[in-house]
């Protein structure tokens, strides 16, 4: 287990706000930031926030340094999981270069536009010598492009590994924004491509194990992600027989603890239940298709999996300056209804993880659900060698 100081060092300037009005928020943030220092923010918007006001009062405060952001189900702060903060994590400019392109609309998608659209932005953006690339991607998580998006994206820029998460707004699935040249945008997605002079890996890890447990895909619509029967039969009537309980007891709970797992070679990936509909179809947050094989996955330990999975070092074995953490709402869920909160801030805390609650999380080139997906930024390396 990381057992660092809480502080963080002059790689990021992490800053919080509670405010519940704009330009308060704001006006604090920029309080806790050093513009001289800072290449671009990365800002995390809790519910409630005027978002045109808050993407006025920064384009205001903090002029010609570039903000991008979105929506967020939940924010990781310097102090843990947070609910109603307004996060913004300043990058320094000793550290890192940035370029940058909005994907809008993301819906309809186009394959060919968004692939030429980020080779370009590569080609155009200078790397520097011996440093290291890697991309960020946010999107509208109600969208249902990320599948499509991430493929896309790992295929076009090729050995440019891209980690990200899906754009949220608390439990409403409504309405997930972005946030690139001062303002916000719905149905679009953010590529950042970062220049640094800093090593990272990347993380992508859940704690469920597949069962023997398995299902089919019998009839869907796999342009909106729903799932009209399983094995022949109403999806959610054979999915609550599956897990045990009743149509009507089926919730956000049950679906965050048993969540179907599909196999891609020797890996199990998530996709997340969203909601049950009345007439007994299931709504998914990932890409689902008629014949898809289904396994039902069960949860391990996920306090001990997450305090496993953050404890990562370098070659070196350094431990991380910070962590870049995507998580996905659902493992939230169920870490609050488990009540170990407290627990999990505390791993947070101890592994310098910013970031925030997500509707899906991006891979290498996969979209996932209930994943903590994440990157960790070590010391470069000639000032590890010190």
């Amino acid at each position: 287990m990381l057992t660092r100081p809480g502080h963080h060092s002059n790689v990021i300037s992490p800053a919080v706000s509670h405010a519940s009005d704009a330009a308060t928020a704001v006006a604090e943030l920029a309080a806790q930031i050093d513009p001289d220092e800072i290449c671009f923010l990365l800002v995390f918007v809790p519910v409630g926030l005027d978002r045109d006001r808050l993407a006025a009062e920064m384009l205001s405060q903090f002029a010609g340094i570039p903000v991008f952001g979105c929506t967020a189900a939940g924010q990781i702060t310097p102090q843990g999981y947070d609910s109603s903060a307004l996060l913004a994590i300043g990058f320094s400019r000793a550290h890192f270069r940035c370029a940058s392109m909005l994907i809008s609309p993301l819906k309809p998608f186009s394959i060919k536009d968004v692939s030429d659209q980020a080779r370009k932005l590569a080609g155009d953006f200078h790397k520097t010598a011996h440093w290291n690339r890697l991309g960020l991607v946010l999107a509208d998580g109600t969208s249902k492009q990320e599948d499509i998006l991430a493929a896309t994206l790992a295929t076009a820029l090729n050995d440019i590994p891209v980690f990200g998460g899906s754009a949220s707004d608390g439990l409403e699935f409504r309405e997930t924004l972005i946030l690139h040249g001062g303002r916000f945008h719905p149905n679009a997605a953010l590529l950042i491509l970062l220049d640094t002079d800093m090593e990272f890996r990347g993380l992508g890890f859940d704690h469920f194990q597949p069962t023997d447990t398995q299902m089919v895909v019998t009839d869907a619509v796999p342009d909106e992600r729903l799932v009209l029967e399983i094995n022949g039969t109403s999806a959610a009537r054979e999915y609550a027989r599956m897990v045990g309980c009743a149509v009507e007891d089926l919730s956000a709970e049950i679906f965050a603890e048993n969540p179907v797992l599909v196999r891609n070679n020797a890996l199990y990936h998530v996709r997340s239940i969203k909601e049950v509909h009345p007439d007994g179809t299931l709504s998914l947050i990932s890409a689902i298709d008629v014949g898809l094989l289904l396994t039902l996955g069960k949860g391990q330990e996920i306090l001990r999996t997450l305090a496993d999975e953050l404890c990562v070092t370098d070659a070196a074995g350094h431990a991380p300056e910070f962590i870049l953490g995507f998580d996905c709402i659902l493992r939230r869920l169920e870490i609050d209804q488990k009540q170990l909160g407290a627990e999990v801030s505390q791993l947070m805390r101890q592994a310098r993880v910013l970031g925030f609650n997500t509707y899906g999380e991006q891979h290498c080139g996969v979209h996932v659900n209930q994943t903590f997906v994440g990157v960790a930024f070590f010391p470069p390396q000639q000032r590890a060698l010190h």
